[in-house]
Order: structure tokens, then C-alpha cells, then sequence
């Protein structure tokens, strides 16, 4: 808590705010100054806040602040019965309210002026449906809506630019290189143009080298459309050979197959797309959704700092070990209806497990079986475009074969029934035949459906029956425990609200003691320094009481030596020390006076001696070297000219 309030003062203190606190006078601030400073920060975030909350009423104090925190997103501590106890605390100006308001405003003040700011834009208005009716109220709705979206395209838009890292220098440096380079290439081209019209016929070489560019263009174009082509050609080509692949498939399976094993085939294949359709998916749409929700509910939480995960992880550890002790107590209970329930619960969902886990292979085995259809495919293509023929396999010979002889004993039979005037026949009897045998094959597998379906509703039955017999005495404790626990939730309602008037009185009687102790220890620390002083003041006059007995007894004694140590006696002694070297500095002074003059003069004569001697040297310097010009002066054998 010190540490909070210290971050606080020294917030206050810097700028914008400037209050120049300590943690003394802003512990002993009243709750209607508080309530101020609150305000000050929260206009601070939001200019629209600033208002002297004196000239206000406190519910509209509090409903203007909280409206604010809540657009703010701020979360008060505790749980959501708090929320009473939150509203109070900050119409009264409870320390314990506003302390944590203040530190969670000041830590992260920035943050919540762009909150604020966008706030204003991105909050959406409620239109009630029945207004919506009206197609005026409608179109401006739509038009609302479209404009707080495009807002938020250019929010983002503004955002990403700032982080960019562009800056105008460096944008108006490219423009001017841009600028350059365009006025080179004008001059390039103006001194080209002037070169090429002294050439002869150069508007026809003009014409034609512009053909020759278009053509270019146009081959180019056409290239690309070539190679399009291309590819929708090899696309086409294996959609045409996987439809082929599939074709046969079905061929096959028609031909091997009985209606029996097509209808099962079909019903496990519903089945199979069923359980996709409603358990598989539905759940990981679920799952996905919840995750999607935590992460969006984590995206728009406040930044947390290290007080905060300690405050979650504390909370983590107690929902454990609630979670532990009820765990326990249903342990204790070991109730046998629930034993069984458990049992059956167990079972259920390790058959779910199973399904779910078979589902996935099965899934995952279509996959590799379209996989290893394409890998096929593919190599069917290849091997088309090496040789120009396609690989058959030794079934799709077989095949082939059959084909051919069925097809010449149909032309057979196709020339005799025109011969015998009775085209057409043995078509139509095969397809009368394999209808009526599809019907009597539909018609028994119905029968047996529906027995199948009549035995498993007769154990539905009878099992909803003994399940409804087991639960009954359940349903009848679990009645008496709700009406249980609607009296117990109705009194402690009644409870709770005797305890929230209750703790407002004795809220507001502690304030009022708050008050009184305050001013009493602020008495009492006067009190205690004017206790201090006088107790300080006390000593040094016994001190100097002590010092001015000593000083008397040894003036008054008769003893030499006594007197030598008095005070008096050394002041006396100093004074006369003093004396006599006044004396002689005042002697030494006016011998100093009586040879200034004298000394001054000899120094002058001193000095002039010095400028005389200096000319003196200075003539026979020159003379020196005037005597020496135009003599020859001979050094190591050669003789030598000075001029």
C-alpha cells in the first residue's frame, strides 16, 4: 500500500498535474479532495471529464466516473459482489476505492487516452428495431455504421504509418531524385529526337519501330495466353482422368457388388458423414469458438503487470483446493446411484474417445487414398508425354477384352432381333429384370430396417424406464435441496443487504473517527515538538548556569592557579597578546612608510641602468656587423665574401 501511494504522489507530482504532495498530506487529504483528483487524472484522459465535482451532485459524480472506467475497461478488485461495495467507496471517497483507481489511471495513462479518444468514435449507438423500421432511420443507421468502419480502416491505416518508419525528409529527398532522373531522361530524349532527325526517312524508321514494339507486345501477349492455354489443357486433362478413375471405380464396384453390400456401403457412409456432421464438427467448431472467445477476451484485457499475475495465481490456488475439498467430500459421500452414473459416464466417453479416434483414421485414410490417386495421375500424364500411349494395368485389360466381346455379341444380338422385327427387346428385358430384382432387394432390406428399428426403440424403452426408476429418489432429493437452496440464496440475500447498511454506517462512522484521530495526532506531534524544544532549551540554559557558577568560584578563589584557568583570565591574557602585536605591526608599517620613497627611487635608477646597458649592447651588435661587410675571411682552406 506504500508503495502504491508513493507511486501516486510522485505521479501527482510531475506534469501535467503538478500538486508538489507528500505522503503525509496526501494521507491526510478529505474524501471530497480526493474525489478532485481523480477527476483531474480522468481529465486528463479525457477532456470532456473536466468538471468541479463541488458543482456537482455525487450520483452524478459517480455515474460520469464510472461510465469512464468502464469504457476504460478498469476491473475494481474482487468479485462481482463487490460491485455495491465499489459504488459506495467511490461516491464517498473511500481511500481503498480510490488508492487502486488512481494507481491503475497513472500507470498506464497513455494507453487509455487513445482508448478514450477512440472511444468517442467506436462505441455504437442502439437503435431500437422498431425505429429501424423506418427506412430514413435505416439508410442513417447503415450510413453511421459504414462511417465508423471506415474510421477504423484509417485508425489502422494512421497506426501502421507511424510505425512505418517513413519520414517527409526522406519521402521529399526521393521525389526530388525522382524529379532529376525524369529531367535527364527529358534531355536524353530531346537530344536523341535531334540526332535521329538528321537521318534520312527517319519518320518511317519512327513508324516502323513502333510496329516492331507493338508486335513485340502482341507476341508477348500471346505467349502468355499460349501458355494459359497450356495449363487449363493439363488441368482439364487430369479432372478427365480422375472422373475416369472414378467412373471405373463405381463400374467395378457395381459389378462385384450386390444391392445388399451397396445399400450397407451407403448406410456406413451416411453414417460416417452424420457423425462428421453432427458430433465431430459441431465440436471442434465449439472448441474453436472458445478459443477464439479467451483470445479476444485476453487481446482486450489491460496490460497485466507482476501484481497482477500474482493476484491470478493466487486466485488459481484457491479455486484448486476448493476444487480438491469438494472432490474430497464427493469421495466421502461414495453415494452408490452416483457410482453407477460415474460408470456409465466412464464408458460413454471412452466410446466417444474410440469413435473420435476411428473417425480420424478414416478421415486420414481418405486423405492418402486421394493423395495416392493424384501421385498416379500424375504419373499417368508423365508417362502420356514420353511415349504418347497410356500404361494399362492387367485388370483394365481383362476389361478391355470383355468390352470387345460384349459389344460384338450385342451387335450380334442387335442384327437378329432386327431380322425377327424386335429391336430393342432384350434391352428392356435386362432392365425389367434388374429393377424388379433391385425392388424385391429395397423391399427386404426395408422389412428388416424396420424390425431393427422397432427392437431398438422397445430398448430404448426399457431402458429410459430403469434409468427414470434409479434417478427418481435422485430427483427428489435434488427438489428438496433446490427449494433448500432457494431459501438459503433469498436469507442471505436478506443478510447481504443488512450487512451492505450495516457496513456503510459503520463505513461512514470510521471516517468521522479517521477524522478525529488525525486531528488529535496532529496535536499531539505539536504537543510533542514544543516538548522537545523547551526540554532542548532547558539543558543549554543548566549548561550555561553550570560554566557561569565554575567561572565565579574560580574568579573569587584565592588560589593563582584556580584564577589562571578562568575564562576572564585567558580572555585577559589573549587581549594583551593581541595588544602587543598591534604594536609592532603598527611599528613595522611606518618603517615601511619611511622607505618607500627611497626604495622606489633606487628601483627607477635600477631600471634605467638596465635600458643603458641594453642600447649599449645593442650598438656594439651593430657595429660588429657593419665591419664585418666586404671582408674576406678564410675558414677551412676557402676564402669567404660577406657583403
Amino acid at each position: 500500500m506504500s508503495d502504491q501511494i508513493k507511486f501516486i504522489v510522485d505521479n501527482l507530482n510531475k506534469e501535467p498535474f503538478r500538486k508538489n504532495y507528500n505522503l503525509i498530506t496526501f494521507d491526510s487529504l478529505e474524501p471530497m479532495q480526493l474525489l478532485q483528483i481523480l477527476n483531474d487524472v480522468l481529465a486528463e484522459i479525457d477532456p470532456k471529464q473536466v468538471v468541479d465535482i463541488r458543482e456537482e451532485m455525487p450520483e452524478q459524480t459517480a455515474k460520469r466516473m464510472l461510465s469512464l472506467l468502464g469504457i476504460l475497461k478498469y476491473k475494481p478488485p474482487g468479485n462481482a459482489t463487490d460491485m455495491s461495495t465499489f459504488r459506495q467507496g467511490l461516491v464517498i471517497g473511500s481511500k481503498p476505492v480510490i488508492y487502486p483507481v488512481l494507481h491503475w489511471l497513472l500507470q498506464r495513462t497513455n494507453e487509455l487516452k487513445k482508448r478514450a479518444y477512440l472511444a468517442r468514435f467506436l462505441i455504437k449507438l442502439e437503435v431500437p428495431s422498431e425505429f429501424l423500421q423506418d427506412e430514413t432511420v435505416a439508410d442513417t443507421n447503415k450510413q453511421y455504421e459504414d462511417l465508423m468502419e471506415a474510421f477504423k480502416t484509417l485508425h489502422k491505416e494512421c497506426e501502421q504509418l507511424k510505425t512505418s518508419g517513413f519520414s517527409t525528409a526522406e519521402i521529399r529527398r526521393d521525389i526530388s531524385a525522382m524529379e532529376e532522373e525524369k529531367d535527364q531522361l527529358i534531355k536524353r530524349v530531346e537530344r536523341l529526337k535531334k540526332r535521329v532527325e538528321t537521318v534520312q526517312n527517319h519518320q518511317r524508321m519512327l513508324k516502323i519501330a513502333r510496329q516492331l514494339r507493338v508486335e513485340k507486345e502482341r507476341e508477348e501477349f500471346l505467349a502468355q495466353q499460349k501458355q494459359e492455354q497450356k495449363n487449363q489443357l493439363f488441368h482439364a486433362v487430369q479432372r478427365l482422368q480422375r472422373i475416369q478413375n472414378q467412373l471405373k471405380s463405381m463400374r467395378y464396384a457395381a459389378a462385384d457388388a450386390k444391392p445388399e453390400s451397396l445399400m450397407k456401403r451407403l448406410e456406413e457412409e451416411i453414417k460416417f458423414n452424420s457423425y462428421m456432421v453432427t458430433e465431430k464438427f459441431p465440436k471442434e467448431l465449439e472448441n474453436k469458438k472458445k478459443e477464439l472467445h479467451f483470445l479476444q477476451k485476453v487481446v482486450s484485457e489491460p496490460a497485466m503487470g507482476h501484481s497482477d499475475l500474482l493476484e491470478l495465481e493466487s486466485k488459481i490456488n484457491e479455486i484448486n483446493t476448493q476444487i480438491n475439498q469438494l472432490i474430497e467430500k464427493k469421495m466421502m459421500r461414495n453415494e452408490p446411484i452416483e457410482g453407477k452414473l460415474s460408470l456409465y459416464r466412464q464408458q460413454a466417453s471412452i466410446i466417444s474417445r474410440k469413435k473420435e479416434a476411428k473417425a480420424e483414421e478414416l478421415q486420414e485414410a481418405k486423405e492418402k487414398l486421394a493423395n495416392l490417386e493424384r501421385e498416379v495421375s500424375v504419373k499417368t500424364n508423365q508417362t502420356r508425354e514420353f511415349d504418347g500411349t497410356e500404361v494399362l494395368k492387367g485388370d483394365e485389360r481383362t476389361e478391355e477384352l470383355l468390352k470387345q466381346r460384349h459389344e460384338n455379341i450385342q451387335h450380334q444380338l442387335q442384327t437378329i432381333e432386327e431380322k425377327k422385327g424386335i429391336s430393342g427387346y432384350s434391352y428392356t428385358q435386362e432392365e425389367l429384370e434388374r429393377v424388379s430384382a433391385l425392388k424385391s432387394e429395397v423391399d427386404e432390406m426395408k422389412g428388416r430396417t424396420l424390425d431393427d428399428m422397432s427392437e431398438m426403440v422397445k430398448k430404448l424403452n426399457s431402458l429410459v424406464s430403469e434409468k427414470k426408476s434409479a434417478l427418481a429418489p435422485v430427483i427428489k432429493e435434488l427438489r428438496q435441496l433446490r427449494q433448500k437452496c432457494q431459501e438459503l440464496t433469498q436469507e442471505c440475500d436478506e443478510k447481504k443487504s443488512q450487512y451492505d447498511s450495516c457496513a456503510a454506517g459503520l463505513e461512514s462512522n470510521r471516517s468521522k473517527l479517521e477524522q478525529e484521530v488525525r486531528g488529535l495526532r496532529e496535536e499531539c506531534l505539536q504537543e510533542e515538538s514544543s516538548y522537545h524544544y523547551i526540554n532542548c532549551m532547558i539543558k543549554n540554559l543548566e549548561v550555561q548556569l553550570h560554566r557561569a557558577t565554575d567561572e565565579m568560584k574560580a574568579y573569587v578563589s584565592s588560589d593563582q592557579q584556580e584564577k589562571r584557568k578562568a575564562i576572564r583570565e585567558q580572555y585577559t591574557k589573549n587581549i594583551a597578546e593581541q595588544e602587543n602585536l598591534g604594536k609592532k605591526l603598527r611599528e613595522k608599517q611606518k618603517a615601511v612608510r619611511e622607505s618607500h620613497g627611497p626604495n622606489m627611487k633606487q628601483a627607477k635608477m635600477w631600471r634605467d641602468f638596465e635600458q643603458l646597458m641594453e642600447c649599449k649592447k645593442q650598438c656594439f651588435l651593430k657595429q660588429q656587423s657593419q665591419t664585418s661587410i666586404g671582408q674576406v675571411i678564410q675558414e677551412g682552406g676557402e676564402d669567404r665574401l660577406i657583403l
